[in-house]
């Protein structure tokens, strides 16, 4: 069984992490360890339909972002890694920084100095250079930085298409390959 932490936190695009949440139920093999940033929460109700109780039935396990002693803020506790997404700017400064004040972060660091995958789906444009230097200082620590851009060669015809390619290619980078992402050149 492979774990995966998904991090939600407050910035825009919080279907990304609903997304993964939804296509990872589908996975055999694959349990979740969920974390929803308060931000998150206000995020999610702002930008969809859905409500924070029906976002924490679709995780295995949900852990308050305050409980920094959860399994997961643990090197012991074995998973893939984690996915943040998506990621807020607070966040980024977070794990750049290792600052280790709440779960989110804490279990990143973990991930990080465990050699885990950390996957930040970074939320923010345009880019001034605090932002550029937060993210090459997380590259540096370990983590992978994703900004959710689309690739339009997979010809997207709804927003769903868009979201789904970039959770899709997300989630490649923990070896989860759920089908969805149309590949270069490659036939549909």
């Amino acid at each position: 069984m492979k774990r995966l932490i998904i991090a939600m936190t407050g910035a825009s695009g919080i279907i990304y992490g609903v997304r993964a949440l939804e296509i990872l139920r589908e996975v055999p093999d694959v349990e979740t360890h969920l974390i929803i940033s308060p931000s998150a929460a206000r995020t999610l109700a702002e930008e969809t339909d859905y409500d924070a109780e029906r976002v924490r039935a679709l995780a295995d396990q949900v852990h308050s972002h305050k409980d920094i002693g959860a399994s997961i803020s643990s090197g012991s506790f074995k998973t893939e890694g984690m996915l943040v997404a998506p990621c807020s700017v607070k966040t980024l400064s977070g794990i750049a920084h290792c600052y280790d004040d709440e779960l989110v972060v804490r279990a990143a660091d973990v991930c990080l100095k465990e050699r885990r995958r950390v996957v930040l789906m970074f939320r923010e444009t345009p880019l001034h250079a605090g932002h550029i230097a937060l993210m090459e200082q997380a590259t540096r620590n370990g983590a992978i930085v994703m900004p959710p851009v689309p690739g339009f060669y997979s010809r997207p015809k709804t927003i769903d298409d868009l979201v789904n390619q970039s959770v899709g290619r997300a989630l490649d980078l923990f070896g989860i390959d759920p089908h969805i992402v149309r590949r270069w050149k490659e036939p549909s």
